[in-house]
C-alpha cells in the first residue's frame, strides 16, 4: 500500500511540473541588433528558445575559461578565426558531427576538428583616398612598402587581431623571413603611430591624414549606410582596391560560431549551427553585418556589390589561427606597435 501511495505521489508532482521547454545559450561577440533577429526566425521555426549574452570577444571567451564544466554557454559567435582558435585551444569548444555543416562550409573555412565553422566571411582590401590616389598607383600589398608610399599610410596597431591574422596569413603564404621584411616596410610608410579602430583608418584617409588604409570592407559598407551623414560623406572621399588579384588574392578572415565543450543543450546548439547556414539565415545575417555570405548562390548586399567582384586567399584559415602567436612576434620585430 505504502508503495502504490508514493507511486501514486510521484505521478501527481512529475504532472504538475510545467514541461521543460528546448533552449540554447549564447554567447554572441556581436551586437544583439546585428543577431538578434535571426534568432527569433530559429526560435519561431523550431520552437527552441535562444538565451542571448552579448559581449566583448575576448571577454566571452575569458568567461567561459572561468566559468569552466558549470558554463551553460552552449554555443560562441565571434569574429575573426584567431579567436575562435585561441577558445579551441583553451578547450572550450567541442566537435560537432553534421553532413550539414560539412556540406555547407568549405573545408578552408572550418576547423579540422570541427569545432567552429565560418558563418560569413569578412575582406581586408586596401583602400585608398579617390582624390589623391590612382588605383592603376596600386598593385600587390607588397607594394605598400615602395618609398613612393611613404608617410601615407594608416593602421591598426599590432594589438589588432585582424592584422595579427592578416599577417600570420602571410606567413603561411611567404614564409616568416619574408614577411618580416614587409612588415618592416610598411611600418617604415606608416604616416602616424597606429591608432583607433578600422572607421578611424578609413576617416583618417577621408580627411587627408592619410592616402591608404588596410580595412575591412564591412565597416566602410557600415559608413556609407550609416544614419550620421558626417559618416557618409567620409566613406565616399575613400575607395576599395583589391591586391593580388594575380597571384594569391586578397586577405580574407570570417565571422563563425562552435559549440561550447560544456554545453548543457548541445543538440539544439548544434541546431541552430545548421540554421545559420540555410539560405534565409545567410541572407539576413550578412546583408546586416556587411559580410560576404558563405553560402554560394546567396546574394551579396547592395553595398558590397559596389566594391566589385574579388579573388580572395585560399589557404586553411585553420592555420592563420595556429600562427597567431608567431604573427604577434614579428610585428613587434618589425616596430608595429
Amino acid at each position: 500500500m505504502y508503495k502504490v501511495t508514493s507511486f501514486v505521489l510521484l505521478s501527481l508532482v512529475v504532472l504538475a511540473l510545467p514541461a521543460q521547454s528546448a533552449e540554447v545559450n549564447v554567447y554572441s561577440a556581436r551586437k544583439e541588433a546585428l543577431i538578434k533577429p535571426v534568432l527569433d526566425k530559429f526560435s519561431a521555426q523550431t520552437g527552441i528558445e535562444v538565451n542571448l549574452i552579448t559581449g566583448n570577444a575576448d571577454a566571452l571567451i575569458s568567461r567561459m575559461d572561468s566559468e569552466g564544466k558549470f558554463s551553460p554557454a552552449d554555443v560562441l559567435v565571434t569574429t575573426d578565426v584567431g579567436r575562435l582558435q585561441r577558445a579551441k585551444s583553451q578547450q572550450l569548444l567541442q566537435s560537432v558531427d553534421s553532413h550539414v555543416l560539412g556540406e555547407k562550409v568549405p573545408a578552408r573555412l572550418r576547423d579540422a576538428d570541427n569545432q567552429w565553422f565560418a558563418l560569413t566571411m569578412r575582406a581586408r582590401p586596401v583602400m585608398y583616398s579617390k582624390d589623391r590616389v590612382s588605383a592603376d598607383e596600386l598593385s600587390d600589398i607588397e607594394d605598400l612598402t615602395a618609398d613612393k608610399w611613404k608617410g601615407r599610410i594608416c593602421i591598426r596597431s599590432s594589438s589588432n587581431i585582424y592584422n595579427q591574422s592578416m599577417v600570420a596569413a602571410l606567413i603561411e603564404q611567404m614564409g616568416e623571413e619574408q614577411t618580416l621584411e614587409w612588415a618592416k616596410g610598411l611600418v617604415k610608410n606608416f604616416a602616424r603611430p597606429p591608432k583607433g579602430g578600422d572607421r578611424d583608418q578609413i576617416k583618417a584617409v577621408a580627411a587627408g591624414q592619410c592616402d591608404i588604409a588596410i580595412a575591412n570592407t564591412y565597416y566602410l559598407a557600415g559608413m556609407l549606410t550609416d544614419s550620421d551623414n558626417s559618416q557618409v560623406e567620409a566613406a565616399q572621399k575613400v575607395a576599395v582596391f583589391w591586391p593580388n588579384q594575380d597571384n594569391r588574392g586578397a586577405h580574407v578572415n570570417i565571422s563563425g560560431a562552435g559549440v561550447a565543450r560544456h554545453a548543457p543543450n548541445k543538440q539544439e546548439a548544434k541546431a541552430l549551427l545548421e540554421f545559420m547556414l540555410t539560405e534565409e539565415a545567410q541572407a539576413w545575417y550578412a546583408e546586416h553585418n556587411g559580410e560576404y555570405p558563405i553560402l554560394d548562390g546567396v546574394e551579396q548586399s547592395a553595398v558590397l556589390k559596389q566594391f566589385g567582384d574579388f579573388k580572395a586567399e585560399n589557404i586553411p584559415l585553420q592555420r592563420v589561427g595556429e600562427l597567431n602567436s608567431e604573427a604577434l612576434v614579428l610585428m613587434d620585430k618589425a616596430g608595429w606597435k
